[in-house]
């Protein structure tokens, strides 16, 4: 019998050996290891928002759509079960929706539907990095969607450091003269404006604005991913897309946290002007139409109509179809803060050294601590308090984040919020006493 070929790791591409790679997989075995534990690590909708059947009334509000538009029954067979157009079926839909929900008014041809933002991302980083000295910055602590990405295609990052009041255009700016000075070409600003993931900061009206400039006269593209803008109580400051006059700005949506996760569907808008060799234009967006035929071909259809469909149903507004789950995020949010102030009040915060921010929505806030917050402290938080959270030490590409948490309050009861931080509280307390 002949033996089975085994592989060295060594021989693999460096990514696979990358920590980042790790992040997703290692919160969902904490979480699964430790089933009777409260998680604070999700970064998901809440499961009560969805039913079963709307799905069904989804893809059917869809299909009328198509019969309305003169869609013919073979047409409307063949546009759900066959293969797609590359750049999605529904991006007049998406178009529409942009229109009535974010003042963002591009042409559908800007639009190519993806599987899911992560999707968006790749594509946009492969269409825009073209060489060893192309360099990616990014706002650090940052998704690691993103850096995952970037380590996938073997791309450069420079991380942009957030500092605790928020993003400073000065840094950025210092950033990309430095890399200049170094050689090297800074391409595009990857940031989350609006209740970042990790940090749950929103960027403000005077720093979006300084950032538009500056993007504009340095001739660096912004990637704006802004996924929680419509789960949140308040209403949302202005994409920096719908403030763009310049096309500096690469839009990044997602329905994974509005419509539902499951579906898969995102989208980039990529209005910007690309010339070719022989002077003829087009936009971004077809060439990432064209690098997405060689990943995934196209967008799922039934996950487009199902999207389609809810968009439909709601006559594009997004905002109006979470105004739900915007109130019951908003409340979370509110009554997790209100609870780790119950129990970690100021002045036995002071005496410690924690400190956390207090964001108005989205799904995350994040907690300094006075230890090592990395994942051994993890493993002994969950298995002896029966509590999880996330460590920041995850989001920061150019190292940090030791002695911070993230806490996602998006999928827990108010229940399980109550007893969650008692046991947070607890967890920190005994950790901060360790030697």
């Amino acid at each position: 019998m002949a033996e089975s070929v085994e592989l060295r790791k060594a021989d693999l591409h460096g990514s696979v050996s990358d920590p980042v790679l790790d992040t997703m997989n290692f919160l969902n075995e904490v979480t699964l290891r430790y089933p009777d534990a409260i998680s604070f690590a999700p970064g998901r909708p809440y499961d009560g928002f969805f039913e079963t059947e709307q799905i069904f009334s989804h893809v059917r509000r869809y299909l009328e759509h198509l019969a309305e538009e003169g869609g013919s029954p073979r047409e409307i067979r063949t546009a759900m079960y066959q293969y797609g157009p590359t750049a999605g079926q529904i991006r007049e839909i998406i178009a529409d929706s942009l229109r009535a929900d974010e003042n963002i008014d591009v042409p559908p041809e800007s639009i190519v539907v993806t599987v899911g933002a992560q999707e968006a991302m790749l594509l946009v980083l492969r269409a825009l990095i073209s060489g060893p000295d192309d360099v990616l910055l990014v706002s650090s602590p940052c998704y690691v969607g993103i850096t995952g990405a970037a380590r996938l295609l073997d791309i450069a990052l420079t991380p942009v450091v957030e500092r605790e009041d928020g993003f400073s255009c000065a840094d950025l700016a210092a950033a990309i003269r430095d890399e200049r000075a170094r050689g090297r070409r800074p391409r595009a600003f990857y940031v989350v404006p609006d209740h970042a993931n990790p940090s749950g900061n929103t960027m403000g009206p005077r720093a979006r604005a300084e950032l538009l400039e500056l993007a504009a006269r340095e001739g660096v593209l912004i990637l704006e991913d802004s996924p929680y803008r419509m789960v949140s109580p308040e209403p949302p400051l202005p994409t920096l897309k719908s403030l763009d006059r310049a096309r500096t700005v690469v839009h990044l949506g997602s329905f994974s946290k509005t419509i539902f996760p499951g579906a898969r569907v995102g989208f980039a808008v990529a209005d910007q002007p690309v010339v070719d060799r022989a002077g003829r234009t087009g936009l971004l967006a077809d060439e990432l139409a064209k690098i997405k035929s060689m990943v995934t071909v196209n967008t799922s259809s039934l996950s487009q109509a199902a999207v389609a469909g809810a968009l439909l149903a709601a006559r594009g507004r997004i905002s109006e179809l979470n105004a739900k789950a915007g109130e019951y995020y908003g409340d979370a949010m509110r009554r997790t803060l209100r609870h780790l102030d119950a129990r970690l009040p100021a002045d036995r915060r002071a005496a410690l050294g924690v400190r956390w921010n207090e964001p108005t929505g989205g799904f995350f806030l994040t907690v300094r601590v006075p230890f090592r917050a990395d994942g051994a402290a993890l493993t002994r938080s969950a298995e002896d308090f029966g509590v999880i959270w996330t460590p920041m030490e995850h989001f920061y590409p150019g190292g940090g984040g030791d002695h911070g948490i993230r806490l996602s309050i998006s999928y827990l009861t108010p229940a399980e919020i109550d007893e969650g931080t008692v046991r947070l509280a607890r967890f920190i307390e005994a950790e901060s006493a360790r030697p």
